[in-house]
């Protein structure tokens, strides 16, 4: 691990060669053989070690500002004389970052136990003919590995022998790419059934991080006929998947521990930092430069006062010579330091581990939420990231997958259309574009299509796949549902017998759907067999094909095709694929019959298919062979040859008919997005599917409405005029800009439908090669142009729909719209493995726990089942997250400014001499224990408005967004308000004092019971005003706040009724039981709390509702005062 971190360290990655050598077996005795050195099996997610925890854990907590700020502010007090002791700002600190190390520290030995449960996993090794157990991290490259159904790989294997007569294995890859479908692997040819014997060679590419990639091939050495096979990603076994539908396999292990595709996949989530962080970091910069103006007024008009004859040395306060000789300028020095340790309090240190509390403990609230739970998979919301849950109450746009996350990906065979004529399953007799079609099989109803096109068609849809399937086991339905198969019990009266209890495994779910959908027709597809697939026909007759080879799909060729031999030797080459990319290469004339049945099935949102055939000669096929031989055994380039060579053979062909598979919209998919676009934010769709079927969804899910115009901007528009392309789409942009941004009314610009009065709405629809036109244009400044007019065409349409994007495209325009002018907070919601890349880079990401996997989920910040719960996750949830930690930041600068201006204030009173108001008890438990436990539970528990409510009216969710509580207005009537209360508090108490007898027995009060009298207001007064602001009473509120009041007074009278023998001064020596004999105290402390509370009081009293009716505009319009008034309060019916 230490050697791959210093070759990365040192430059070595890219001095590395491009292939490593593997050698499997036993070498004989007189070959020199030095064993090449590669990484152990061990996997390393954690962060620290036990050694190395206490100082890295120590640097980054005082990497943080204010952490790193009460460090020196410590040890200026350790060092320097200052007036209050070291531990007032020593322990506060102590008890922070105490708290953070053990949250992280924790956090930190989960994933120190997750990564042993890995490494001490049992597996079994083959050597020298026995099998051993072995723990997983002893693995090493070379070694032979067993592996048995239901088990993980270990490491990434190369696959030698399979338990299956084919040799191939079924794997499921969820936790890798998120697909939950079957893939099939295959083992390396020739490779002899006793694997003790074996002697290989295995020559591939170094790591890398591609799943879908592997290049490499493997010399066996054999006594008489030495053979060289390729390997490719068929047959590559990674670790992190798992073995199914085989007993067990058996494989070389070439890539380990920390060079495996799943850790180099695995990568560290930036820090995404919330919006609410941001502002607490101003905030701070504002009352760290009024803590500096303090210090450096008291300091100032100390020494101004000092000038005056007599007062910088009394005869009762003569200096030591040790004084005397001191440096003016440093003894000024001295004293600003000892000012700036006086008043640090200002700067809330202890707010950023309630911050830390409060998220941390409020993210169960979304792992709890009954509403979360989906009975069908038995799980409920997940959370992943605690640091962004007020963030969810700020979101501007979100950008949606439709496959999986709008749609079900379910997938249903519609209907066909086989040389122009359709074949509709479902319906009964119907007129459809001029042709006559009716339901039921094939053969039973007299078509046009001609017999023999037909049943080349359904032939097509049988052995043009990469389905396999399953046959029945004793466990029986149980054991279908959690291997996650599909296809069972299809339709009785179509379905043969021997075949109504198989099942189909696939990688995709729309391959399934047209293999039972030609059996719907008569067809069914029996299994491969040895390279040899096996139809049962209409006529209940087996045909047999001989699989020669596949030509795998790939999204930049959209298209996959296999090529097999009849019965009779013919050679056939089956295609499907996206109309896109079929239709160029067919001829002309067959395209015109069946692209009208492929755009109406797109129209209606079904997923489209078109199918072609090509007979092969011998000679052509003769040279497609040989080409794809000689492809995949080269290691350098090799995807790029397999592809020349499947170009060169996928031309000419014949264009047979198309399908239509139908994938259902989620649950009340179209309520959630009305719901978030009436709460002001604009949902864009990124999807990789055709613009006809996206367009349906969207409509489907009223993204887009009737009266819509849409404003289209893809390859189909940018060549309708006779100009250039790039010419066209500036023509475009611009022509669009004019009627979405320059055209539209002042209070429509930038406005979603929900709440605009007047005007068009628009709709924008974009595809990804134009996408790439207008992000990567010839010159920079044309292409920067072209993304201004883009982005505000975009930002003044209801919608937008992003069709045919590319899993990297998709994150491109998340990063643009979240770096365009205002930043505005975006959110990413995804199912599938392609949607990773645009949840990273969102501000928050939000995965669908979908049916292809759970590689978004593991990506995400939250996780929920279905689409329909982001609703209340952020009407909801979000709402009262912000709204909370709001006003927990806003609560903890004003107690602080309340806690240090009447010390600030008695400076003035004391001859600038640095002298405390507050004992160092009082100084050191009142953020940590006086007024800390109310506003946790207040920013935990607090609902100010009902969850009902706030889901049934969206508009809510408006009035906080974009920071409204944070900003500058709020947080300066906060301010005011502790300016307000510390006046108050040290001149109402002052007032007190001018009377100079305030007990019975005619003593005074000292300074020490004038500054308790001051704290005990302060400490009443701001937990009063906070259950003022609380307007969801629980138990817990009611215990935490009345029972800190209850603490303080306690403590008090505990602290000051005992003599502690630790304590060289005991400053409150009974000092508060006296206080409480004073009638006068009594009345003043009563009376300064009501005044500084009216306000609160007076708010509460008129701004109530006087009726049912009123109390949404009540809470709407009083919202809207809390943006500028602190003391927000809503109706207490709630």
């Amino acid at each position: 691990m230490l050697r791959r971190r210093l070759n990365r360290w040192l430059g070595g990655e890219e001095r590395r060669v491009d292939s490593r050598t593997i050698y499997v077996g036993s070498r004989s005795a007189n070959e020199a053989f030095i064993p090449p050195k590669f990484c152990d099996n061990r996997i390393v997610s954690s962060k620290y070690t036990v050694w190395n925890f206490l100082p890295k854990n120590l640097f980054e907590q005082f990497r943080r500002i204010a952490n790193f700020y009460f460090l020196i502010i410590f040890l200026v007090q350790v060092i320097v004389d200052t007036p209050t002791s070291p531990v007032t700002s020593g322990l506060p600190l102590f008890f922070v970052i105490t708290v953070t190390a053990i949250k992280q520290g924790y956090e930190d030995w989960l994933r120190h136990k997750a990564d042993n449960e890995v490494n001490k996993y049992p597996v079994t090794v083959l050597e020298g003919g026995r099998r051993i157990r072995k723990e997983s991290e002893k693995i090493k490259v070379g070694d032979v590995v067993e592996v048995e159904e239901d088990e993980t790989f270990p490491c990434d294997l190369v696959l030698l022998q399979s338990s299956k007569e084919d040799g191939t294995c079924f794997v499921t890859t969820a936790s890798l790419d998120g697909e939950s479908n079957h893939k099939t692997h295959y083992t390396v040819p020739d490779i002899d059934e006793d694997l003790e014997s074996l002697s290989a060679t295995v020559e591939c590419e170094q790591p890398q991080p591609d799943l879908y990639k592997f290049v490499g091939r493997m010399h066996i050495d054999k006594i008489q006929d030495p053979t060289v096979r390729s390997l490719g990603p068929e047959n590559l076994l990674l670790k992190g998947a798992t073995l199914k539908n085989t007993q067990k396999i058996c494989g070389v292990a070439v890539y380990t521990g920390m060079e495996t595709k799943m850790a180099l996949n695995y990568q560290g989530k930036s820090q995404k930092r919330s919006a609410v962080e941001k502002s607490i970091n101003a905030f701070l910069l504002v009352y760290l430069c009024i803590l500096v103006s303090k210090a450096l007024v008291c300091t100032t008009l100390k020494y101004v006062w000092q000038s005056n004859p007599g007062q910088d040395e009394p005869w009762y306060n003569e200096k030591t010579q040790k004084e005397k000789d001191t440096n003016f300028y440093l003894k000024m020095f001295t004293d600003f330091l000892s000012f700036m340790v006086l008043f640090n309090f200002i700067i809330p240190v202890s707010m950023y581990v309630t911050v830390e509390m409060q998220k941390f403990l409020g993210s169960y609230f979304i792992t709890w939420d009954k509403d979360f739970f989906d009975p069908e998979i038995k799980e409920g919301a997940l959370v992943n990231t605690s640091d962004l849950n007020e963030e969810l109450g700020q979101v501007e746009y979100v950008f949606t997958d439709k496959t999986g996350t709008l749609t079900q990906n379910n997938m249903e065979f519609v209907e066909c259309c086989i040389d122009g004529f359709q074949y509709k399953y479902r319906d009964a007799n119907s007129d459809l574009d001029g042709i006559c079609t009716t339901d039921g099989p094939v053969n039973k109803v007299r078509q046009k299509a001609v017999e023999e096109r037909e049943e080349l068609f359904l032939r097509a849809l049988c052995l043009c796949h990469t389905v396999q399937v399953k046959e029945p086991t004793e466990q029986g339905h149980s054991q279908r549902e959690e291997d996650m198969v599909d296809g069972l019990g299809v339709d009785g009266h179509l379905v043969h017998p021997v075949q109504e209890q198989r099942g189909f495994i696939a990688s995709s779910p729309d391959e399934v759907a047209l293999v039972k959908g030609a059996m719907r027709y008569g067809f069914t597809f029996m299994g491969l067999e040895s390279k040899t697939m096996k139809i049962l026909n209409r006529n209940n007759d087996v045909e047999t094909y001989d699989l020669l080879h596949v030509l795998h799909f790939d999204p930049v060729r959209r298209r996959m095709s296999v090529i097999v031999r009849s019965k009779s030797g013919d050679i056939l080459l089956f295609c499907k694929g996206a109309d896109s990319s079929i239709f160029p290469r067919v001829r002309p004339e067959e395209v015109e019959k069946i692209r009208m049945h492929v755009e109406r099935n797109a129209t209606e949102g079904y997923r489209t298919l078109c199918v072609a055939y090509k007979l092969l000669s011998a000679e052509e096929y003769a040279q497609a062979d040989a080409g794809l031989r000689e492809a995949r055994l080269v290691l350098q380039d090799r995807e790029e040859r397999l592809m020349a060579v499947y170009n060169q053979v996928e031309t000419g062909m014949s264009l047979i008919g198309a399908t239509a598979v139908e994938d259902r919209l989620q649950e009340e998919a179209a309520e959630t997005m009305e719901a978030l676009q009436g709460a002001g934010m604009k949902v864009w769709v990124l999807t990789g599917d055709k613009m006809e079927t996206a367009k349906s969804t969207c409509y489907a899910c009223r993204l887009f409405q009737k009266n819509t115009e849409l404003l289209e901007l893809t390859v189909r528009t940018l060549e309708n005029g006779e100009r250039r392309r790039e010419e066209r789409l500036y023509e475009l942009l611009r022509e669009y800009h004019k009627k979405a941004v320059q055209d539209a009314p002042p209070n429509k610009a930038g406005i979603t439908r929900s709440w605009s009065s007047a005007g068009q709405d628009f709709g924008f629809i974009i595809d990804g090669a134009t996408l790439s036109m207008v992000l990567n244009s010839s010159s920079e400044s044309t292409s920067s142009h072209y993304k201004n007019l883009f982005l505000q065409i975009c930002q003044n349409c209801t919608s937008v729909l992003c069709c045919r994007m590319a899993p990297l495209q998709k994150a491109q325009i998340v990063k643009m719209v979240k770096n365009s002018k205002g930043c505005p907070i975006t959110l990413s919601i995804g199912d599938g493995a392609n949607d990773v890349s645009m949840i990273l880079e969102a501000h928050v990401g939000i995965g669908i726990k979908g049916k292809e996997g759970r590689q978004a989920v593991r990506n995400s910040d939250y996780a929920i089942p279905k689409l329909k719960h982001l609703k209340k996750l952020l009407l909801a949830h979000g709402h009262l997250y912000y709204v909370r930690i709001s006003h927990l930041v806003q609560y903890f600068f004003y107690k602080n400014l309340c806690f240090i201006l009447p010390q600030f204030l008695y400076q003035f009173f004391c001859g600038y001499s640095q002298q405390p108001l507050y004992d160092a008890a009082y100084l050191t438990m009142y953020n940590i224990c006086f007024t800390s436990m109310p506003i946790l539970a207040y920013s935990l528990l607090e609902q100010h408005i009902s969850i009902e409510e706030l889901l049934d009216n969206a508009a809510l969710y408006r009035e906080i967004a974009k920071n409204a509580m944070l900003r500058w207005g709020p947080f300066l009537c906060w301010t005011l308000l502790g300016v307000f209360h510390g006046l108050l508090f040290f001149f109402g108490v002052r007032c007190l004092f001018s009377n100079p007898a305030l007990q019975d027995n005619g003593q005074v009060f000292g300074n020490w019971s004038y500054g308790t009298i001051v704290f005990t207001i302060l400490v009443f007064t701001v937990t009063l005003k906070l259950a003022l602001d609380t307007r969801h009473w629980t138990w817990i509120n009611h215990f935490v706040i009345w029972g800190s009041l209850a603490f303080y007074v306690f403590f008090s009278f505990f602290w000051g009724g005992i003599i502690w023998p630790f304590l060289r001064q005991q400053r409150l020596y009974f000092v508060f039981a006296n206080m409480l004999s004073s009638v006068s105290a009594w009345l003043v402390i009563i009376l300064l709390i009501l005044l500084s509370l009216l306000p609160e009081i007076l708010l509460v009293v008129f701004r109530k509702p006087r009726g049912p009716h009123t109390r949404q505009r009540s809470e709407v319009s009083l919202l809207q005062i809390s943006r500028w008034c602190p003391s927000h309060h809503y109706p207490t019916s709630i």
